[in-house]
């Protein structure tokens, strides 16, 4: 009974970015930028995407899904920051820690799964360029973003539920901008060793297993453009990949410089600044990577900028 009022007493704080009073005004205006760059450039993909008949494909389909998870994702935990900075509050309630922790490790893998879904996709466009209809079918498309929400759904609520299982201080403070996994269950007061070999066997298999499915893709398609004779023809093929490859690398360099900074230092600080990487400037960077370096893209804005002024003419 002790432990479960523990719990149920437990409040949260968040200590953020910077303790320092006076950098609190910039990194409020620093984050509100970035968050409103990310929510307008992804929704404006997802706007083209739906509204423009040529990109009903399955590569902009899984696109669209992107940015909105990464929409999504960027939402968990930037809001609830700015909210903190402006209130000059650091609190979050346990009931909110866990939900955010929830969600975050859910829009997290999602990104992570999505990517690897994509690289399948271009596997099959540029490998079974003559099927990849057939095979890339709006029923496969449709089954393949199921089954990966709801596959980490149950991930996000394995580790959610084990959470639920560890007792707390009445107070404890977690040195981050919003309730991550690892920090919350370091300061749980009971034995979190379960949760640990949890944690680990479960990143592996998200982590490691997706990763894996990426450059086993990329393989077969680097083998696949090897046999094309001409360079036009290779540099055709190439091109489709390089959006998402550079989307791939921004991705897993970042969330590795994340482990390896906290690895490597004791600063809980340094780690924190390191996340806000893939947690902010990858998501927000994303719709400007495929906007930039995908003519379809940037012909479906200036299709979905025009738009208004053509239904003016016509009526």
């Amino acid at each position: 009974m002790e432990s479960e009022n523990n719990t149920r007493i437990s409040e949260f704080l968040l200590l953020g970015l910077s303790e320092e009073q006076e950098l609190q005004p910039l990194i409020f205006g620093l984050f509100l930028s970035m968050y409103l760059i990310t929510v307008f450039g992804n929704l404006l993909i997802i706007l083209a995407v739906s509204s423009d008949s040529h990109l009903h494909t399955p590569m902009y389909f899984f696109l669209s899904n992107l940015s909105f998870v990464d929409i999504c994702f960027t939402s968990t935990t930037v809001p609830k920051m700015l909210w903190n900075i402006q209130t000059q509050s650091k609190v979050i309630t346990y009931e909110g820690c866990i939900t955010q922790m929830y969600f975050y490790m859910l829009f997290a893998g999602l990104d992570d799964i999505l990517l690897t879904v994509m690289a399948y996709d271009r596997y099959v466009a540029i490998c079974h360029p003559l099927h990849y209809m057939v095979i890339m079918s709006p029923r496969l498309c449709g089954l393949l973003v199921l089954i990966s929400w709801v596959q980490i759904a149950l991930y996000s609520l394995l580790h959610s539920l084990m959470v639920l299982r560890l007792s707390f201080c009445p107070v404890v403070q977690i040195p981050h901008f919003f309730c991550e996994l690892s920090q919350v269950v370091k300061r749980a007061t009971s034995d979190n060793f379960l949760n640990n070999i949890v944690m680990y066997l479960s990143s592996v298999l998200i982590g490691v297993g997706p990763f894996a499915g990426i450059l086993y893709s990329y393989s077969k398609i680097v083998s696949c453009i090897c046999k094309i004779t001409s360079a036009q023809g290779k540099y055709k093929a190439f091109s489709t990949c390089v959006s998402h490859l550079s989307v791939v690398f921004l991705f897993y360099f970042t969330t590795l410089g994340v482990y390896f900074s906290s690895a490597a230092s004791q600063s809980s600080h340094s780690s924190t600044a390191a996340s806000v990487m893939y947690t902010v400037v990858t998501p927000m960077l994303n719709p400007f990577i495929y906007s930039l370096r995908n003519r379809d893209i940037k012909e479906g804005l200036k299709r979905l900028y025009l738009m208004p002024s053509v239904k003016d003419q016509l009526y």
